[in-house]
């Protein structure tokens, strides 16, 4: 194929921990987004068979009218990229993987004569092993057998395409989802000997907000992640000093005490005195050591620990800007400057907003990693916010597959190539 088709056909996936976000290259500068999650109905329920259901797996934004009793949610409702990696085993997680994979495409099939496929770029964590780009590749392979779709694949990590899509070919690229979060420093592609992975994500701030919840008499709905999710975002705030902030919001319950409406159900959350709990929300992010968090892991909230995944591991309570720091020592003091000079603050779980009043007291996710790196001595550190922090891999997957010529065949010790299915 031409190298015009191929430019006019590029698709993107981003296989996020919490979002998955697709499209082709028509649609400018927003993708499509759902969750990344899928469900796995009760085949043997008799309404189910009545109804004539017989999909193992279902994904996508109808995904929430097949949910079925609230205690079967732990064992049907599977979120695949938990903490960006999957085990190689694991069926289930695979089995999502390739049904919103077989989704995405199938949504925008063109029907011009002459489609011949897309050239996929997917975008996968930093420190994905080795089997999951094999299994990604085998997934595409079954899914182009079956549906003609796929022309040529590729795979590249996302702090790479968050790089490319920001046009820094020198940075230090912080990448943080549901699931955890990874600091990559980048010098033309990523350092991996100096990528620092925390256990750390927009899953932790949720197992917070849950908490809060609890204490504030809405324990029911703690269970509820979706739930949970929304209540987070509603209220959660990065305080500029935890113990100012406290001491600010007990001396001033009526500028934090808020209301939480859920939207489609008639649900109000309301938080009056204990408003200053929100602060406890944003600062988990960034910094879990603080002896406020104590209380709750002597409760039995689960603390961020250090776990190997693969051949990876998981930093747990490391704050970070010190895992920002220990990323960037890993590479040659010659280069270190240069990185601190363009951190790029990337992913979901930096979208904190700071509400008109609150400004003295709450910071945004820029300002916040700039206190934290200038009490540490780095007063001089260049922190962005990435342009959409949700959207940013995406569109670096685009602009790779736009760039990358079509001739350039996968190279399985390089990591970089299409992968040709015809």
């Amino acid at each position: 194929m031409s190298e015009a088709y191929k430019r006019t056909h590029v698709f993107g996936m981003d296989y996020g921990t919490s979002f998955f976000k697709y499209g082709p290259i028509s649609l400018g500068e927003t993708p499509e987004i759902i969750e990344n999650r899928g469900y796995f109905p009760d085949k043997d329920a008799i309404m189910t068979r009545i109804m004539g259901e017989g999909k193992d797996v279902v994904v996508g934004k109808d995904l929430p009218l097949y949910l079925e009793a609230r205690e079967d949610l732990p064992s049907r409702l599977v979120y695949p990229f938990r903490n960006g990696i999957i085990e190689k085993n694991d069926n289930r997680a695979w089995q999502v993987v390739e049904e919103i994979s077989r989704m995405a495409l199938r949504e925008y099939v063109p029907k011009e004569e002459g489609f011949n496929g897309f050239y996929v770029v997917a975008s996968l964590s930093a420190v994905a092993p080795r089997y999951m780009y094999e299994k990604l590749f085998d997934i595409y392979r079954k899914i182009d057998s079956d549906e003609h779709v796929i022309a040529a694949a590729t795979i590249i990590p996302q702090p790479l395409a968050v790089a490319i899509s920001h046009k820094v070919p020198t940075s230090v690229v912080v990448e943080s989802g549901h699931g955890n979060t990874q600091i990559t420093p980048i010098s033309r592609y990523p350092i991996r000997t100096a990528i620092i992975a925390l256990n750390r994500g927009g899953g932790d701030a949720n197992s917070i907000t849950a908490e809060i919840l609890k204490d504030s008499g809405y324990g029911d709905l703690a269970k509820e992640e979706t739930v949970v999710r929304q209540v987070k975002e509603q209220i959660g705030l990065v305080p500029r000093n935890l113990d100012e902030a406290i001491r600010f919001g007990k001396d001033n319950p009526d500028k934090l005490a808020t209301v939480i409406n859920i939207p489609g159900t008639r649900l109000k959350i309301t938080l009056e005195d204990n408003g200053w709990l929100r602060f406890l929300i944003g600062e988990y992010i960034f910094n879990p050591n603080h002896e406020m968090f104590q209380s709750y892991f002597a409760r039995g909230m689960p603390k961020p620990g250090d776990v190997k995944v693969g051949d990876t591991f998981f930093l747990g309570m490391l704050d970070m800007s010190e895992a920002i720091i220990q990323s960037v020592e890993k590479c040659p003091i010659e280069l270190q400057p240069y990185l601190y000079r363009q951190i790029i603050l990337s992913g979901g779980n930096f979208e904190w907003k700071v509400p008109h009043g609150l400004e003295n007291i709450c910071v945004n996710s820029v300002d916040k990693i700039k206190i934290m790196l200038n009490e540490k001595g780095l007063s001089n550190a260049g922190v962005i916010m990435a342009s959409s922090p949700k959207y940013s891999v995406w569109r670096g997957c685009i602009v790779y597959g736009y760039a990358v010529p079509e001739g350039f065949k996968w190279s399985w010790d390089r990591m970089e190539g299409w992968m040709s299915f015809r």
